[in-house]
């Protein structure tokens, strides 16, 4: 069966994102169909617990299951009631008991697992099968939304660096606190990847909506083409009651700005009984809104295309096949890690000479690692007043941080959900990699008994 009708899927993609407008609709109804109030414990009345894996279990039974310790949930769920209806993105300090021991840079690092698809897509003269590539490699960073834990956010001048992968270089910096905003720049043989990141959210009680404000643009080497990504916002239900759960129900844009071809997948709502859960299909699209291969498949598990005709049925004579595969995961993994994740927080990937802002050296992300969650809350305490000090002083100086790899532009650029300044990677790492890599010193520290320091003052009294 071919996936949804072309033709509505170009004339949303055609109308600007039209889609977006009735999203919000959308995941109304699908909260109305999917959720059930908590009316059988006192004091949580209305509250929405959602099972995807069923719809028949009684809510007051599901609010019981979860991470949380009985007297922790009701105390955090007492704290953050009057949160409703706000973005907690950077304004609630939450507890190291829904972390998990990574930072949302090197969340971003992540997305780089399957950057052999970016080089595919660089390789091939196929101009639709370049889309069936790179937007393969965009729908593989979802499966890591099947671990619910929570990503530590990045210290004000903080960075993650990743070599030894692919042959690419990765950089990431926080480059804002208010608002949270993070930036990026890949790069090897094919291809350079850039991205400006600013999450919104909205939180509605024991779910948060997540909207992905950004910017992320693909640089294929090989003939210059730019791929410009516009993603699905994303919910996280069963917060505080019952087990969390991830779902990014809504429309994935992935538009060749040099040629006016495009990409567009839907990914389906969950339903009851988990139906529809993980399934995305949609077209590649020639710059006339023509579909010309059709894509479906499960965002944890792999996609796969077949050449279509214009009412985008299958062609006579083709066959489906398989673009991208999710690789074999560890078993019973504390954090539900795949080996790539785990090499993230490894000194493996780390190049020569550490910055002392990278992610790895946080110490409470290293003590998380190691299960010891007082030290983890102490540590994580400590960075946030250090961070919070480091603003006052620099207030009081009258003084302006700047970022270290990457330049504010003028440019502003629009998405659904907001508009946002861009940030553009410099250049400078790659001389400053450079520099490292040709020195003449063979001595190199030990990367992981650096002591962390994000900070743009030293000796700075945090009290």
């Amino acid at each position: 069966m071919a996936p949804k009708d072309p033709k509505h899927a170009a004339a949303a993609s055609a109308n600007g994102g039209g889609f977006f407008a009735s999203l919000a609709s959308s995941l109304s109804n699908f909260g109305t169909a999917m959720s059930k109030s908590v009316n059988g414990i006192m004091g949580y009345e209305g509250l929405e617990v959602v099972n995807p894996e069923g719809g028949t279990e009684d809510a007051a039974e599901e609010a019981e299951k979860g991470r949380w310790k009985q007297e922790d949930r009701d105390s955090y769920w007492k704290m953050m009631q009057k949160y409703i209806g706000s973005d907690i993105t950077s304004m609630v300090t939450l507890p190291v008991i829904i972390f998990e021991p990574m930072t949302m840079l090197q969340r971003m690092a992540e997305l780089m697992e399957y950057s052999y698809l970016l080089d595919l897509a660089d390789e091939t003269e196929d101009p639709y099968m370049r889309l069936v590539y790179a937007s393969s490699f965009f729908i593989s960073v979802y499966f890591a939304y099947t671990r619910t834990w929570k990503p530590f956010n990045p210290i004000l001048g903080e960075t993650y660096e990743m070599v030894n992968h692919g042959g690419l270089t990765f950089i990431a910096e926080q480059v804002s606190h208010h608002p949270p905003m993070s930036a990026g720049h890949a790069e090897n043989d094919h291809f350079t990847y850039d991205v400006t990141s600013k999450l919104k959210t909205k939180f509605l009680g024991n779910s948060v909506d997540v909207y992905p404000i950004g910017r992320t643009r693909v640089t294929l080497k090989r003939d210059g083409s730019v791929l410009d990504l516009v993603p699905p916002p994303t919910k996280v239900s069963n917060l505080i009651f019952g087990r969390t759960w991830i779902d990014s129900p809504g429309e994935m844009i992935l538009t060749n700005l040099t040629t006016g071809d495009k990409v567009v997948l839907y990914f389906q709502p969950c339903g009851w009984f988990g139906a529809g859960r993980y399934e995305v299909d949609g077209y590649v699209y020639n710059a006339s809104d023509e579909p010309k291969i059709l894509m479906t498949g499960k965002w944890n598990e792999a996609m796969s295309y077949q050449p279509c005709d214009s009412e985008g049925e299958p062609l006579p004579g083709t066959q489906m096949k398989e673009s991208w595969r999710v690789a074999e995961t560890p078993k019973n993994d504390k954090f539900q890690y795949t080996h790539f994740a785990h090499k993230i927080n490894s000194f493996d990937t780390a190049p020569k000479k550490l910055l002392a802002s990278d992610s790895r050296l946080r110490p409470d992300r290293m003590a998380l690692e190691k299960g010891d969650l007082s030290t983890a809350g102490n540590e994580k305490s400590s960075l946030e007043e250090r961070q919070r000090a480091e603003k006052r002083n620099r207030e009081a100086k009258d003084h302006k941080f700047v970022s270290r790899w990457f330049d504010l532009t003028e440019e502003v650029t629009p998405t659904p959900w907001g508009d946002l300044e861009v940030y553009q990677y410099n250049g400078k790492y790659t001389a400053h990699r450079a520099a490292i890599e040709s020195s003449a010193c063979n001595d190199e520290p030990d990367s992981s008994r650096t002591e962390f320091n994000p900070w743009q003052y030293d000796n700075l009294d945090a009290e």
